[in-house]
């Protein structure tokens, strides 16, 4: 199997493409910097450098081409202004999205945030960023030709991932590690079953690869 990750620099992302690459897959992670390649390599991913804020559908469509998945994990980050959430957050996501169509790409998994909504009040910069997640979620559910999963994680964190989680329609707020995060995307990928799902993730008390099954419906 072949994925393409949107974000491939992102702390996601990279936990993603190790877990991938160490089952056997082909993963290619997309990066904005070429000194980033070096801790794709190590993950066991190709990386490919291109910049979502400013390629076209048909330059990220030509890097989608073969894959059997595309996964955006991609983020302008805490640090970054309201602009970013727009061109990132919102804009790169609906282009990664396109870039599928075109490439005839069909499976796709978004990495969104519990709390995401198009129509969020605020304007605070987290509230600027829940807006804009929301739209690019809104827009992903509007593409008959995408089978899209939406993950809304909790609260972040770089705790040791504990492979138990609660994944579900609405879970609640909670805290989630990135490895358990990582490793529900490696599952959900998989599992095309979960397309037309949107699902929060928290620590709880399933393993990964029941959690998936169960909201899949096996």
């Amino acid at each position: 199997m072949r994925t393409v990750i949107a974000g491939g620099h992102g702390q996601i992302a990279l936990r993603l493409e190790r877990l991938l690459a160490a089952r056997g897959d082909e993963v290619a992670g997309i990066i904005r910097k070429a000194e980033q390649a070096d801790d794709l390599r190590e993950a066991g991913a190709e990386p490919v450098v291109l910049d979502l804020e400013s390629a076209s559908v048909d330059e990220v469509a030509e890097r989608l081409r073969g894959a059997d998945a595309a996964v955006f994990a991609a983020g302008a980050g805490p640090g970054s202004g309201a602009a970013r959430k727009d061109t990132v957050d919102k804009a790169a996501a609906v282009l990664f999205a396109d870039a599928a169509v075109t490439a005839g790409v069909r499976r796709f998994v978004i990495v969104s945030s519990m709390g995401a909504d198009p129509q969020h009040q605020g304007d605070e910069i987290f509230d600027v960023y829940l807006r804009a997640k929301g739209e690019a979620d809104a827009y992903v559910r509007g593409l008959d030709a995408l089978d899209w999963t939406i993950l809304r994680p909790g609260q972040l964190t770089d705790d040791a991932g504990t492979g138990l989680v609660r994944l579900e329609a609405h879970t609640g707020r909670g805290p989630i590690p990135r490895d358990d995060v990582a490793a529900v995307l490696a599952e959900l990928v998989d599992t095309p079953a979960t397309a037309g799902l949107t699902l929060e993730l928290i620590s709880g008390p399933a393993p990964v690869s029941v959690a998936v099954k169960s909201v899949a419906g096996n």
